[in-house]
């Protein structure tokens, strides 16, 4: 089959002189039900992650245990503007991004291991 016969194919037969045009509202319903599954499934939770992420980071304080992205744990020692001093071991300590903390442990999780 070539590309001018299924082009032909393909399109609609032209509407009958009574028939009525279809609601333009039934035709962005399909559209309009994927973007609220979208919205619920995929966008809400990630604006509540990040909201909950947003509030953690801003109540870090001077001796929080924490776990940055890349998986170092230490004890925070300063918080500053944009970054924290961690501990990551006795006298070696690391300047990481407030934004690069991925979770604050209990205390004294630290010590335990």
């Amino acid at each position: 089959m070539n590309l001018p016969t299924t082009f032909m194919l393909a399109q609609a037969a032209p509407a009958a002189a009574g028939a009525q045009a279809p609601n333009p509202l039934m035709t962005f319903l399909p559209l309009i039900l994927l973007f609220v599954v979208f919205y619920f499934l995929m966008i809400r939770p990630q604006m509540k992650r990040q909201k909950e992420h947003r509030t953690m980071v801003s109540s870090l304080s001077k001796g929080d245990e924490v776990v940055t992205n890349g998986g170092i744990a230490g004890r925070v020692e300063e918080v500053g503007e944009a970054f924290l001093t961690v501990e990551i071991a006795p006298n070696v300590k690391i300047k990481v991004q407030k934004s690069a903390i991925s979770q604050v442990l209990p205390k004294g999780s630290l010590k335990s291991s």
